[in-house]
């Protein structure tokens, strides 16, 4: 599954997999209890791929700090996002050590761990394969000529 089917809706609790879209709303799936609701245009959705985490640099997209925890947990699911406030900045700072402390708060903090755990709980964190496995394949692959494109190389040599 990609992230960009996956969204979060402001206000209601859990991630939903995108399903389809009405007249005035879209259909979504929660991802754990398999429930399908309506998110009406006047909620904010927002799927995680469009989400990015402050740094002093730049804005990491929420994939690269979902592969970051990832390597740093061994594919297994992270702190608890009920943790205390202190504990979860001290593991954040230790998956993305230059985040911006201003910017990025507790709250946020704590829906990255909700939401990476949830993922990994319902072993939808393969999306992270399935990039390196694509961005292998185009490495892997070269383009093969056509007759037309070896005979101007050879004319070209002579």
């Amino acid at each position: 599954m990609d992230l960009k089917e996956i969204v979060a809706i402001s206000g209601k609790p859990g991630l939903y997999k995108f399903i389809s879209q009405g007249r005035n709303a879209i259909i979504v799936e929660n991802i754990e209890t398999k429930a399908r609701t309506s998110a009406f245009a006047s909620e904010k959705v927002s799927t995680l791929e469009d989400i990015a985490i402050f740094t002093e640099n730049e804005e990491v997209p929420l994939k690269e700090v979902f592969k970051k925890i990832k390597e740093k947990e061994e594919g297994k699911e992270a702190i608890s996002h009920k943790s205390k406030p202190e504990e979860l900045k001290i593991w954040f700072k230790e998956v993305l050590p230059d985040y911006d402390e201003d910017r990025v708060y507790v709250s946020d903090i704590k829906k990255v761990a909700l939401w990476y755990n949830t993922l990994a709980r319902m072993e939808m964190l393969d999306f992270m394969n399935k990039e390196e496995e694509t961005k292998e394949e185009s490495a892997d692959t070269e383009p093969e000529k056509s007759e037309a494109e070896k005979e101007e190389k050879s004319e070209d040599k002579e």
